[in-house]
């Protein structure tokens, strides 16, 4: 009874790694190996290197948006007409200014996705699961091994930022300590400068923790899915039951049978039909065979695409209906043909050669 459970346990404990099928069923869910530190990095270098070159653009538009606003709305009365006019301008003027940023934004959270789990589509993973409503199964998710490694991550990555915009900020502390100095023009572009500088440091560094814990994503992923020998044994199981798999095995291997058959039908000395209901292709080797081999039979269609295939080889056709019919109940592709026929085969493959004669 101990052996018994024992056995039992061990065909549910999970060590083998997971199944293509498996693979994909968890993939079709969007349970895959991902790194959320890799999107925000991308995002954030994307978008702080575009500032590089784009704040030149920004600054100056602000500045000319600023200026239409206290030379033209100052003089305008507030009134319910102005209002939303004004609104609306101001709208449509910061739009055109964060409309590339934004977009770049979310290329980046593509590039992001893209690298890590290439083309996905997986509407199972937005459909409401009540089960994550519940608040035991929140509470262990809390206090699991999962939640202490990304505390842990949080923390590392909050010190490291810090002392990375830190480190920026004083190797800059002169030039922006003459901020007061400078023209707001001037003011604008060296605080433009600092802060991305500092995005794009952050970014860098953002990418390379990101590795290591797209390490760990996978390694936890693969964990995760792995499955149990008896999981195993169901899924071959259930795979091979299946009646529409069967279905397409068998059709996959009868296509692949017939396309072998049909090669030999260039090759045969005769095709013996019924002549619509069966064909059957005979080949005879004096040197190699003690007898002449069935190199190709077929049915209906089957019996209809020899007979075209023969005529297009040039292979001769005769109408034997008694011997075709015998020929293809009694025996299979590759046999010899039966003893009582060798008679009806051997005249049969006699006129073959005389018409082969004339021929040539």
């Amino acid at each position: 009874m101990y052996m018994k459970l024992d056995l039992q346990f061990f065909n549910q404990e999970k060590t083998e790694k997971a199944s293509p099928k498996k693979r994909d069923d968890t993939k079709k869910k969007g349970q895959v190996a991902k790194s959320n530190d890799v999107n925000t990095s991308m995002i954030l270098l994307l978008v702080f290197l575009f500032m590089f070159l784009y704040s030149a653009v920004v600054g100056e538009y602000m500045f000319t948006m600023a200026e239409h606003v206290f030379s033209e709305y100052m003089r305008w009365e507030i009134t319910a007409q102005t209002l939303p006019a004004i609104f609306q301008e101001l709208a449509v003027e910061t739009a055109l200014v964060i409309a590339p940023i934004m977009l770049i934004a979310v290329a980046g959270g593509v590039m992001g996705n893209m690298v890590q789990v290439g083309v996905m589509f997986a509407p199972e993973a937005i459909k409401p699961k009540f089960s994550k409503l519940n608040p035991i199964k929140g509470l262990k998710r809390i206090f699991s091994a999962r939640a202490l490694v990304e505390l842990a991550k949080s923390f590392t990555k909050i010190i490291l930022v810090t002392v990375v915009s830190f480190t920026i900020i004083w190797m800059h502390a002169d030039d922006l300590l003459k901020l007061s100095r400078k023209s707001v023009t001037e003011g604008f572009m060296e605080v433009a400068y600092v802060t991305g500088l500092i995005g794009v440091a952050v970014a860098f560094l953002l990418l390379l923790l990101a590795i290591p814990d797209y390490v760990y994503q996978k390694h936890d992923h693969e964990k995760q899915i792995k499955m149990s020998k008896q999981d195993v044994k169901d899924e071959h199981k259930k795979s091979e039951g299946d009646p529409k798999i069967k279905s397409k095995r068998r059709q996959k291997q009868q296509e692949m049978a017939t396309q072998r058959m049909m090669q030999e039908v260039p090759k045969a000395d005769v095709v013996v039909t019924n002549p619509t209901h069966f064909a059957v292709a005979l080949k005879y080797d004096e040197a190699n065979m003690d007898a002449p081999v069935i190199t190709a039979k077929g049915a209906d269609h089957v019996a209809l695409r020899i007979k075209q295939r023969a005529k297009r080889h040039e292979v001769i056709t005769v109408e034997d209906k008694p011997l075709a019919r015998g020929l293809y109940e009694q025996a299979d592709i590759g046999d010899e043909i039966p003893e009582d026929m060798f008679k009806a085969v051997a005249e049969l493959l006699a006129y073959v050669y005389r018409l082969q004669k004339n021929v040539t």
